[in-house]
């Protein structure tokens, strides 16, 4: 750059300083500025004149002295009396409520880290209010994964019902502006502790809204599927519990978890290589491989059975949530079951990810909906299940008790109750010889059975490879559950079953269940059911729907649990037992063209630890040489059919 170019670079700033526009620049010493306090004061305040809303923190002291940091966002120009939603995490109360940007905006609705989540709330002038739970990030006291109610498993004076009810306490005595009515809701672990403050509710909790709540760990949430372990989870539990706020990953020092559970060759082996048998939540959860007073005592959907009916709840499901899909259904049901007059229990089924309701819900994967249905239920549904229990604002159109999307017709439905009783009629759909499946049982004279053997040394992906870590910036753990399934179709350790096309729409809403017939020829097994909807060959709307295969609905049995859930039992080797497996509830249309699919495995990894099919008392902790390849067999004979058990929706009490 030339001389001349400078000068017309500097020359402003030269006619600034001479104008006093800049204030002149100090000529201390470097020495001066650092004995003087250098760059950085002691308190900085920053203007807020701008600001639409007040933004404060505080320590909120509990019954047993700890305190818990709290975050409160209010409107500056309240137009009367508001009231307060309440979010309990372990996430990092201080990031969720800076926004996007850090903290960049003087918007109230740009200050929250979920933005559009919270949008409808601060439109209406709602108060804002963001907790950490106790022992993570700023709050004080002792953290546990899912701390139970005091009683057996919790000797200490408080629990997180206790934690709700004294921070629901404070705020109504000391937020001003407020009109005494609290909501309280959160996603995950955050829905989880929704449904704690449901346990002797303060009497200023007047609606919950519990979103993909963790409810039973070893059912159907995070833990375990059935007593199949899902190992990924030691990310969750490593990130989660090796500090208090969540600093560090696993150091896996692989890009594909199929190598790197597979190298290690069992759960608790890969935990030790990464040190996480110090923790005690990973270390409880492989530790109690079957369902015992652990799991089952303070399962939420047993402990709901005590709560009373004080509070308004609408609970939130994903039907396609790749985490917590048993729980909030299995929530919602006990609590239905108290709402006598049915008005204060109700339920949105949404065709979502795990926690998707927050962000764009316009498709699922590569399939769309034409819609942003989450949006939809934002603005049209939550707002106004808010706006009457917490404003006493009645909608112009009362909310349905329940309301679920319809996938594959891709309409929102109302009804009464879920399942919907007064339309659905159970449906058998038999396996058949030679890879058919029909509503019709098999007749004598095809083949008995189907085999395939199944190695454990190749265990089934449960998507294609690389598998990333769920932290990776680059993972799509969001949409697994969308993945088209040919990949896997082929593979001679799966076997599918397929119905001829469909000439009519057939519409299933509720719980699929299916009955195998089947025989291995080892102590121990694990059966994976999928029920997929297999596109047309051709997809002339989507091309690229062409032949796809979508899951519906799919889970595991471990065989050892085919009688109990509470105890282990070896498998009779080639004997021909029923497993009985439920499948995760759908509410979904086969369109015409369109055909059924029953695709079975023995493994899904590495979500699920493998089973050595070999039976040993705790398979997270086999030895190399339990791991024995089997052979099973699916029966089909008249004497031995296995099915699945389809709620087939005629129609009848189902409306937009």
């Amino acid at each position: 750059m030339t001389e001349r170019r400078k000068l017309r670079l500097t020359l402003p700033c030269a006619l600034a300083l001479a104008s006093g526009a800049f204030p002149a620049l100090s000529t201390a010493s470097e020495a001066d500025l650092i004995a003087n306090g250098g760059d950085i004061p002691a308190t900085f305040e920053q203007r807020t004149e701008a600001y639409d809303h007040t933004r404060q923190e505080v320590m909120i002291p509990m019954r047993d002295g700890v305190k818990l940091f709290t975050v409160i966002m209010a409107p500056k120009q309240l137009q009367e009396a508001a009231p307060i939603v309440l979010t309990r995490t372990p996430y990092n109360a201080s990031k969720r409520t800076r926004g996007a940007g850090g903290g960049t905006s003087p918007r109230l609705g740009m200050s929250l880290r979920s933005a559009v989540d919270y949008e409808p709330l601060v439109r209406e002038g709602y108060i804002i209010v963001v907790q950490d739970a106790r022992g993570k990030y700023k709050s004080e006291g002792t953290y546990v994964v899912n701390l139970p109610l005091r009683g057996a498993l919790n000797s200490g004076q408080a629990d997180h019902a206790t934690d709700t009810w004294d921070t629901i306490d404070w705020l109504v005595k000391n937020v001003p502006g407020n009109n005494g009515r609290v909501g309280i809701t959160g996603i995950s672990y955050d829905g989880f502790l929704t449904l704690m403050s449901l346990f002797d509710p303060h009497p200023a909790l007047k609606a919950a809204i519990p979103v993909n709540a963790m409810v039973d760990g070893w059912i159907g949430d995070d833990w375990y599927h059935n007593g199949a372990l899902r190992q990924t989870m030691i990310e969750w539990i490593y990130s989660h519990t090796s500090t208090k706020g969540d600093d560090l990953e696993v150091p896996l020092g692989y890009r594909d978890l199929y190598s790197a559970f597979l190298d290690a060759g069992t759960a608790g082996e890969f935990g030790r290589r990464y040190n996480a048998e110090v923790l005690p939540a990973w270390r409880r959860v492989i530790d109690n491989p079957a369902y015992t007073p652990l799991w089952r005592d303070q399962a939420l959907q047993r402990l709901l059975q005590n709560a009373g009916p004080n509070v308004a709840v609408m609970t939130v499901h994903s039907l396609f949530d790749q985490e917590d899909i048993f729980g909030p259904l299995a929530s919602y049901a006990t609590l239905e079951e108290q709402d006598a007059r049915n008005d204060r229990n109700f339920l949105v089924i949404g065709p979502w990810t795990h926690g998707q309701s927050a962000r764009d819900g316009s498709a699922f994967g590569k399939i769309g909906w034409s819609s942003d249905t989450s949006r939809h239920f934002r603005e049209k549904v939550r707002q106004a299940f808010w706006d009457e229990h917490l404003k006493g604002a009645k909608p112009a159109t009362p909310l349905a008790p329940v309301l679920a999307f319809e996938t594959g017709a891709n309409e929102w439905r109302q009804y009464t109750s879920w399942p919907p009783r007064d339309s659905v009629d159970s449906r058998k759909l038999y396996l058949q010889p030679h890879g058919g499946l029909s509503f019709s049982a098999p007749t004598a004279g095809g083949e008995a059975y189907t085999q395939y053997v199944s190695d454990p040394a190749k265990p089934v992906p449960y998507r294609v490879r690389p598998i990333l870590a769920s932290s990776d910036a680059a993972s799509t753990w969001r949409t697994w559950l969308s993945d088209d399934q040919r990949p896997v179709a082929d593979r001679t350790d799966v076997v599918s079953f397929v119905s001829g096309v469909l000439t009519e729409p057939l519409t299933v809403s509720g719980e699929v269940v299916a009955t195998l017939l089947a025989s291995t020829s080892g102590t121990d097994s694990d059966w994976v059911v999928k029920l997929i909807d297999l596109y047309p060959d051709e997809h002339p709307s989507d091309p690229e729907l062409g032949g796809y295969q979508l899951m519906i609905s799919a889970d595991i049995l471990r065989g050892r649990h085919r009688e109990s859930f509470e105890a282990a039992r070896p498998v009779a080797a080639n004997e021909v037992l029923p497993y009985r497996i439920a499948l995760p509830n759908v509410n979904h249309t086969f369109q015409r063209g369109h055909r059924l699919m029953v695709q079975i495995q023995s493994s899904w990894f590495p979500l699920y630890d493998r089973n050595p099919q070999t039976f040993v008392e705790n398979i997270a902790r086999a030895k190399p040489q339990d791991f024995k390849p089997a052979t099973q067999r699916i029966h089909h004979s008249p004497n031995a059919a296995s099915f699945l058990e389809l709620p087939v929706n005629t129609g009848a009490g189902r409306a937009r």
